[in-house]
């Protein structure tokens, strides 16, 4: 949308796609913004991107430093009218913008464009959001709805340089299993026709459970968190599905995802900060606190238990995790290891491809007990998810789970070893 609306403003048009190495240094959490599995996606998501635009006689100039000082550099030297860009609900992305619209005013015009609705359809104001996703999702089906379909393209002002794609690939090694290459508008439509072609949609709710099979679940979030797909192409798509084949449960339960996501993303709108706050938005402290140890092991796969360490190598050799096996690290993490929550979630931030900050956050919050639950936290049994889920250890086995089963200590309280 917000590629529409600058070229039906501008008779030149400048398209660039900014990397900011503060993204891949350590940050506040012991992790990186973004990994090399979620990079390369993106990588791969830019080159068809710029394939997609030469159509239309242009094409995009990626840059490599602070996304503000190029931005302002565009706005000054170059003295470009507007800049367009999309409403950003993270914090970091909300300190750059308001920082550019503090110094530029309304040359930054700012789309919303990454949910199902626009906040003038809610029937709530913002600040009234329930802080439970039954009365949210009862709210929105109850009002039904209208969901716009997605802007088309047919034309788009010539550029203002005539520069060439110059997209420097990092050829660094991410793995045969990693799932980087599908990046890209054209992979995610073409899986999205591919998933609503097969039956697999009519199955999803009896399958979505499954550690490790890539017809179990939709896999639409790769595109999702990348905007290669939109939400309102996924639920169009969705009720052609239905209109054609027919609804069940498993049908339904794909567009119940899809509000999650939605209420997830009002849900950080309201709340802001706190979303990341160590007390949630309940602001109701957990007891955990940090042992670097047993994170570490967590991260590496290396804890007392092997499904949880056959997950964990799982989403370190691909980006990508179930969301069974999501909910059964995050688990063993906030209750076995009695972790601060955000070390997990900021963890997850840098290894998924699919990471959405709100659905990310907002699902670590749900669980460690200061979000979204009226239960107050998730407690999986490890062992009875792994009769439930992997009884043959097949699972377990693939990933290497049992190779680093470690205590999770090797000192004591008082930092003398344990033999």
């Amino acid at each position: 949308m917000a590629l529409a609306l600058a070229a039906a403003k501008a008779a030149e048009l400048e398209l660039i796609y900014i990397f900011d190495p503060r993204l891949t240094e350590y940050q506040q959490w012991q992790s990186k913004a973004i990994g090399k599995h979620q990079q390369r996606f993106i990588e791969h998501s830019l080159i068809e991107l710029n394939n997609q635009l030469q159509v239309f006689g242009q094409h995009l100039k990626v840059y490599y430093g602070h996304s503000e000082k190029i931005i302002a550099r565009y706005l000054i030297q170059n003295n470009f009218a507007q800049v367009h860009t999309s409403v950003a609900i993270g914090s970091y992305e909300q300190k750059l913008q308001s920082k550019l619209i503090k110094q530029f005013g309304d040359r930054i015009v700012r789309t919303w464009q990454h949910t199902l609705f626009e906040q003038n359809q809610l029937p709530f104001a913002i600040d009234d959001i329930a802080k439970t996703f039954s009365s949210f999702r009862k709210h929105i089906e109850k009002a039904k709805l209208a969901i716009s379909t997605c802007c088309k393209i047919s034309h788009l002002p010539p550029p203002v340089s005539k520069a060439s794609f110059n997209l420097l690939i990092n050829n660094s090694k991410h793995g045969s299993q990693s799932l980087a290459h599908l990046g890209g508008c054209a992979s995610g439509k073409k899986h999205l026709t591919d998933y609503f072609g097969s039956d697999a949609a009519l199955s999803y709710k009896a399958t979505r459970n499954e550690l490790d099979n890539w017809q179990s679940s939709t896999k639409f979030s790769l595109w999702l968190a990348h905007g290669c797909l939109s939400p309102r192409q996924i639920w169009h798509a969705l009720k052609a599905f239905e209109k054609q084949r027919g609804s069940n449960e498993s049908t339904y339960w794909i567009g119940f995802e899809l509000l999650w996501r939605e209420y997830f993303h009002w849900l950080l709108v309201k709340f802001g900060n706190s979303f990341f706050d160590f007390a949630g938005i309940n602001d109701k402290a957990p007891l955990t606190s940090f042992h670097g140890e047993r994170f570490q092991k967590w991260c590496h796969g290396s804890t007392p238990y092997p499904i949880i360490n056959a997950c964990m190598k799982q989403l370190k050799a691909t980006g990508y995790l179930s969301n069974r096996g999501r909910q059964l690290v995050a688990s063993c993490l906030v209750n076995e290891l009695q972790l601060d929550w955000r070390y997990g979630a900021a963890y997850f931030q840098e290894m998924l491809i699919d990471y959405d900050i709100a659905s990310n956050w907002g699902n670590w919050q749900y669980l460690a007990g200061v979000g979204a639950d009226p239960r107050g936290g998730r407690w999986f049994n490890l062992e009875k998810q792994q009769q439930m889920y992997d009884p043959d250890e097949r699972f377990i086995n693939h990933w290497g789970g049992y190779n680093e089963v470690m205590p999770l200590d090797s000192i004591n309280i008082n930092d003398w070893p344990i033999s």
